[in-house]
């Protein structure tokens, strides 16, 4: 559904400075919006409040505490906050826009992941959290929704709109934040959250990517609460048979539900994510979950190779004694009861340890193949640290960081700059270029075409309007506001003029605004005070949709004829617009004041304040002004609006 044609921020620019494009999603609070800031020519995601909650003092608070909070963070693994402002009724966040899809998209379209991928996507998520726990706030709504997965592979945090300070006690009194498929047990019971309930929401995810489901489902809100607080999340290896038993200590350490036997904080679970790496073997890491094992396996290595494992500089050191090394510590058991097969002895977990080389073993044997200069050390040195950028010349930018990535290289940052040589899109230099040597974790700047510095508008007069944005979008142009009018010569749905016109010259990414035909106007006929179904039939022969109220009024027309139209009587409409008919249920009954022995101006008076017309009659020869009789008695019924006579006295 195109939604450019109702949102009426698309096309607009905020502060006279952020240019909107496109919706990309729409929440309780606010709606994300794909943005151009013009003053730098950069890309970015706007994050507008809903204006019926700017009215609310606390929502605008908690706004602009997203932005404040996540602005100290800085972390390579967090959404970045640029900028925060007010326009008219618009307050919003000016944050980092990032290309790609959400974990609950992977998880969606492929369910279970491989234990390689769970953990590559986990570790910089931990990452995130850890930097955000040290820096004194807690995230409170860690869900897939919020894992942000971009085209080059690098994860990112997002939504800390609901980040508290950790010294900072909160009790929900009237609903419970977050999503209650992964809240922990104290924060529904108590409504105070810690580092602790981010700890919780982390092993509950890791759980659904192992698995592909969450641990606890039912039919309301109010079941999934009640496991929550009274059933411990299930070992990952009792839905997916065959999972190490070190991931299933890994998910029963994060998820207990006495939070004093959880890791503190998201360093803490961070270093165990790294042990129970370290104590798997790469068949473990890559076995198949059992919905992808009916498919061609190397289709699947293909479809999970798009997650590689992020940076290891974005995460921080731990300093922490790994109770997955040492499970036979009582402080370390939580309230999880495991069947043998599924938690492996002390020995058996040394042994498995002592099967493949610590990293501090790594790094002694390294450090004196250095100091002697020969070996392994010297090919270090010389070449195993280095590996050369890809061709990337004239090849478009998702290919070029796709090709980057297979190379073990990111993208340091991404200019644009004007070119008659090279499409618009495509890579016409890197820093270092193509072909030179680079170290194998290094960044490399693109510069990526914007095409010719002036581009001619293309005519798209008559053309239906998604065709149309195609043709501008395709020269170079950005769609802008779109608005409707009526045509006799234009088709409903397509494009009558566009501003800037047709032939005309503009620089790129100048955003053109498009009028497109409501067709035809029709002129709506008067139906009000025909019976409903006459009506409809009227309407309909016009071209135009009936829809019916669905509450009756009192009015002065007889029952079951119109009352009222949504569109009124010669008014213009376009053909399939909808009127609404509101149908008449008669007069009100009301009662009638006794108005007998009261002056003829009082009685008159006294009628029409009640709702009644009032007709007075008087005899031939009368010498008194005095009410003598009413045609309908005092504190019986009568229509609203009908008319009541009022007689005065004769002789």
């Amino acid at each position: 559904m195109d939604t450019t044609l109702d949102d009426p921020l698309v096309g607009q620019t905020l502060d006279g400075r952020y240019r909107v494009d496109a919706r990309i999603a729409a929440g309780g609070m606010a709606t994300v919006y794909r943005a151009v800031d013009t003053r730098l020519d950069r890309v970015l995601a706007l994050k507008v409040m809903h204006p019926a909650l700017a009215a609310d003092a606390g929502f605008v608070d908690r706004f602009i505490r997203e932005a404040k909070s996540v602005a100290r963070l800085a972390h390579p693994n967090v959404v970045a906050v640029f900028d925060q402002g007010t326009d008219g009724p618009y307050t919003y966040l000016a944050m980092e826009y990032v290309s790609g899809c959400t974990l609950r998209d992977v998880l969606r379209e492929r369910g279970a992941l491989q234990p390689r991928a769970a953990l590559d996507i986990l570790e910089p998520v931990l990452a995130a959290l850890g930097a955000a726990h040290r820096a004194g706030f807690v995230h409170r709504d860690m869900k897939p929704e919020n894992v942000l997965i971009g085209d080059d592979g690098r994860v990112k945090v997002a939504d800390f709109g609901l980040v508290r300070s950790v010294d900072t006690v909160t009790s929900t009194t009237g609903a419970v934040l977050g999503t209650v498929s992964y809240l922990a047990p104290e924060q529904i019971e108590n409504g105070v959250t810690d580092t602790r309930v981010d700890v919780y929401a982390c092993g509950v995810v890791l759980y659904e990517m192992l698995t592909g489901s969450k641990p606890h489902t039912g039919g309301t809100p109010a079941q999934v609460l009640y496991q929550h607080l009274h059933e411990d999340v299930p070992p990952p290896s009792a839905a997916v048979p065959g999972l190490p038993a070190i991931l299933d200590q890994l998910v029963t350490y994060a998820t207990a539900r006495d939070p004093e036997l959880r890791p503190t904080d998201a360093a803490g679970l961070l270093g165990l994510v790294l042990d129970a790496r370290a104590l798997l073997g790469d068949a473990e890491l890559d076995a198949v979950p059992p919905q992808a094992r009916a498919e061609d396996r190397s289709a699947t290595e293909d479809r999970t190779s798009v997650i590689p494992r992020p940076l290891a500089a974005a995460q921080p050191p731990v300093q922490q004694t790994s109770r997955l090394e040492r499970p036979d510590r009582p402080e370390a058991a939580p309230a999880h009861s495991h069947s043998p097969s599924h938690s492996p002895s002390h020995a058996q977990t040394r042994a498995a340890a002592s099967r493949r080389p610590r990293r501090g073993t790594l790094l002694v044997i390294v450090g004196v193949l250095l100091a002697l200069g020969i070996g392994t050390g010297v090919w270090y040195i010389n070449s195993g640290q280095f590996t050369k950028v890809p061709n990337l010349l004239g090849k478009t930018e998702a290919q070029a960081k796709s090709d980057l990535s297979a190379a073990g290289l990111g993208v340091k940052r991404v200019d644009r700059k004007f070119s008659d040589s090279f499409d618009r899109g495509t890579v016409m230099n890197s820093d270092p270029e193509s072909g030179k040597r680079i170290r194998g974790n290094g960044a490399v700047v693109l510069t990526v075409s914007r095409g010719p510095e002036v581009v001619v508008v293309p005519d798209v007069k008559g053309r239906p309007l998604e065709d149309a944005k195609a043709e501008l979008a395709k020269s170079g142009l950005a769609p802008g506001m779109v608005t409707q009018a009526f045509s006799q010569d234009v088709a409903q749905g397509s494009v009558i003029s566009t501003d800037p016109a047709g032939g005309q010259k503009r620089s790129p990414d100048t955003a053109v605004a498009l009028v497109v035909s409501k067709g035809r106007p029709v002129q709506v006929a008067n139906v009000v005070g025909r019976p409903l179904d006459q009506a409809r039939a009227a309407l309909q022969d016009l071209g135009l949709k009936v829809e019916t109220a669905a509450d009756q009024v009192n009015s002065p027309l007889p029952a079951g004829t119109v009352a009222n139209q949504s569109i009124g009587a010669g008014a213009q409409a376009a053909t399939g617009d909808t009127v609404t008919l509101t149908v008449s249920k008669g007069p009100r009954q009301i009662p009638v004041p006794n108005v007998v022995g009261l002056e003829a101006d009082v009685a008159r008076r006294t009628l029409e304040a009640a709702g009644f017309k009032v007709k007075v009659e008087r005899p031939l020869i009368s010498f008194s002004n005095t009410v003598d009789a009413q045609s309908v008695q005092g504190g019986q019924s009568a229509p609203e609006g009908s008319t009541i006579v009022v007689r005065t006295k004769g002789l």
